[in-house]
């Protein structure tokens, strides 16, 4: 099965088309098909893609954690051997000058760039993944004490697809900690390693729970990492002020489809997170039709937001492609503050980093628009992002920085792609 294949649109709103179950994204065959027809030669050189630069005032930084469970044995290689991880953190940090670090490793650059170019009828080596620069320096020293955020991708995505969202919250001062979970993407060890795809789609009940102690253990990582540990497994150095830049005490959680599910259900079992974000994932294993997740039938304490494209929405909408029981049912439950918020010229593929990256590919490869609508449907990308970033820095101003937001208070004006679901 391949990646493409195993990319779990299941539990979005956006494959709830038959063309789409189980692809990475819901794009109409039949305009593929077109497109391809009448394509014209490709570019004889790749596309590098420009990540959208950040809009708050810190410089970033991060680094790598290579981190090793050895409580729990890899539920998913079958060699017995300890639960390996990566995270990266995102930092603020020193202001200066130098290399920005890579968006791809060059090792694993072809193996995710094939989950963009394969749905757009294009070939891997059309796309520069590993040239594109992020707008972080590695290692560089930390500035200042932050809040917390940790992200969660979607199921077969990288922990690198949400690059562009993270380095955002970080230059408006976070401190954002990215995790793989190994075995459903690719993920790149030091000195070369890559652990390959083996989860299957039929496996999400068994892959939550992995996931959900996965979080859990990097949120253990996190609290020896600010008490003045080293927990990555080879004892790398860390940037300088690293250790005193995280405010455990206010931490929240962001998820990206099955990243979304993971987070709801990590705050209903750890009470560390005080604030979560689920973008376009269902509340559910598997869709149109599934078991719940506990956090759906019970609804949690704390602050949580959705965010969902096209008609992903709380509301019911009985025979409708996108009606979400899973959402509704959680909407009833939840006690705490909640908001739903819609992109309804968005797609699932739009809340991750394909918003940015997509339409600059397309063209450059001669595509209709008509195909890139079929993947991030008919809202600006440019629009898009600009929402995205902006109301999730004010969902986490407001309740991991205590700031009161009047952008979650009604539609605004700044931002008219997204609606307001009551």
């Amino acid at each position: 099965m391949t990646l493409r294949r195993r990319t779990l649109l299941t539990l979005t709103a956006t494959a709830l088309t038959a063309s789409a179950v189980g692809t990475t994204f819901a794009l109409n065959p039949d305009v593929l098909g077109t497109a391809s027809a009448a394509m014209p030669s490709p570019a004889t050189t790749a596309y590098r893609p420009e990540l959208p630069k950040p809009t708050g005032r810190y410089s970033i930084g991060t680094t790598e954690l290579h981190l090793v469970d050895r409580a729990r044995k890899d539920p998913w290689s079958g060699s017995g051997k300890p639960r390996e991880l990566m995270a990266s953190v995102w930092y603020p940090a020193v202001p200066g000058s130098g290399a920005r670090t890579p968006y791809v490793p060059a090792k694993i650059a072809g193996l995710l760039g094939a989950e963009l170019t394969e749905p757009l009828g294009l070939k891997p080596e059309q796309l520069d993944y590993a040239g594109a620069s992020t707008h972080a320096r590695a290692g560089v020293p930390a500035l200042g004490r932050h809040p917390v955020v940790v992200y969660s991708p979607g199921f077969g995505t990288s922990r690198l697809m949400g690059t562009q969202l993270v380095e955002d919250l970080v230059s408006r001062g976070y401190v954002v900690v990215t995790m793989d979970h190994t075995g459903e993407a690719p993920v790149l060890f030091p000195g070369g390693r890559v652990a390959p795809a083996v989860v299957r789609v039929e496996e999400l009940k068994k892959a939550t729970s992995v996931r959900v102690a996965d979080t859990r253990y990097v949120l253990d990582q996190l609290r020896k990492l600010a008490s003045g540990g080293n927990p990555d497994a080879g004892h790398r150095k860390l940037p300088n002020g690293l250790r005193g830049s995280l405010d455990l005490r206010h931490t929240g959680m962001l998820g990206y489809s099955l990243g979304g599910l993971t987070a709801a259900e990590t705050m209903l079992r750890d009470r560390r997170v005080d604030a979560g974000v689920n973008m376009d994932g269902t509340l559910q294993y598997g869709f149109p039709a599934g078991e719940l997740i506990e956090s759906a039938k019970r609804g949690l304490d704390r602050p949580f937001l959705l965010f969902g494209g096209q008609t992903h929405t709380h509301l019911s909408q009985p025979g409708a492609p996108m009606n979400d029981v899973s959402w509704t049912t959680f909407w009833n439950n939840q006690r705490g503050w909640k908001l739903d918020l819609n992109l309804p010229g968005g797609t699932h593929a739009s809340f991750a980093d394909y918003q940015f990256s997509a339409p600059g590919l397309a063209r450059h490869a001669g595509l209709p628009d008509e195909v890139v609508e079929g993947l991030l449907g008919t809202v600006d990308p440019v629009r898009s992002v600009a929402a995205q970033r902006a109301y999730l820095g004010a969902y986490f101003d407001r309740f991991l920085k205590g700031r009161p937001q009047p952008l979650l208070w009604k539609e605004s004006p700044r931002h008219p792609d997204v609606k307001f679901v009551r």
